[in-house]
């Protein structure tokens, strides 16, 4: 299964790399976004965690099949997705932060732990190994194209794609059909299934031609409020209400704050007290000109 039969295979086989490579790097203007902007914004750390694991499941199904371009570009794939987990941990808010960080323990490493340990130690057979492995992973290849339309409510609701990467959608409908075409050409089954992920990158694909111009009025951008500035919200609502400016769907409205001032009844004014004698004025001189 490991050998590669003929140079057509080869070359489909390198070309599923060179694609998957692409995957691989289809984040970099996220997480360069992301670096230059401190913030992970409303971007989701699953599917990067979803990568990483299905890189994970096929280099252990790599090492079992000793298949050299499965085992070259799934290592590559490992350390990348790690860096972008890493980046995002970095400048994710807390409560994201904390949901990725039990996320990548839970799947990454104690689930990824838990079946290389059951497979090594209590599965002798290895043609069993191997089709545990292989079905282990095929299922975790298609959660990776499955992971992006966890936004797809969001892409509904906000008619923008802006945080579903259009070339990382790309590039997962091109590479699996290169590895559905290598898995038939090596007749390994269990890298076919990536009929599947075509399916789910078609799905992706036309979101993007849905949603590619949205309308001005109808593209939402989403702003996470940190949990202190929504404690501030009301009160900064009072004082917009009692403010004298609002915008409101670009026409200019004054709002102005009216205050009724009683005054007594007239007769209730107090008189002011006579004067008894005006004072003298003080004598004044005068120039006369003589001609």
């Amino acid at each position: 299964m490991g050998a590669v039969g003929s140079p057509l295979v080869f070359a489909v086989g390198i070309l599923g790399n060179i694609l998957s490579f692409l995957v691989i790097l289809a984040p970099v203007p996220t997480f360069y976004r992301v670096y230059k902007r401190k913030s992970t914004e409303s971007f989701q750390s699953v599917p990067y965690a979803m990568a990483l694991l299905s890189a994970m499941l096929w280099l252990y199904y790599a090492l079992l099949t000793k298949d050299l371009l499965l085992l070259t570009i799934n290592t590559v794939g490992c350390v990348v997705e790690s860096a972008y987990l890493a980046i995002y941990l970095a400048y994710a808010p807390k409560q994201a932060r904390t949901f990725t960080a039990k996320l990548v323990c839970i799947m990454n490493v104690a689930l990824y732990g838990a079946m290389v340990c059951v497979l090594q130690l209590l599965v002798k057979d290895g043609e069993s190994r191997v089709t545990i492995a292989g079905g282990i992973g095929s299922a975790f290849a298609l959660a990776v194209f499955v992971a992006p339309l966890a936004i797809i409510r969001q892409v509904i609701r906000t008619k923008s794609v802006e945080f579903l990467p259009f070339w990382l959608s790309f590039f997962l409908t091109i590479s699996a059909v290169v590895w559905f075409f290598y898995g038939l050409l090596m007749k390994d089954f269990f890298v076919t299934p990536n009929v599947l992920g075509l399916l789910f990158g078609l799905a992706q694909m036309s979101l993007h031609l849905v949603y590619k111009n949205p309308k001005k009025k109808g593209a939402v951008s989403e702003v996470q409020v940190p949990a202190d500035d929504e404690k501030n919200q009301l009160p900064l609502q009072q004082q917009q209400q009692a403010g004298t400016t609002a915008h409101v769907g670009g026409d200019k409205q004054e709002s102005v704050s009216v205050v009724d001032i009683v005054l007594p009844p007239p007769e209730e004014h107090p008189a002011l007290p006579p004067l008894d004698h005006p004072a003298p004025l003080p004598p004044m001189r005068m120039a006369v000109e003589v001609v």
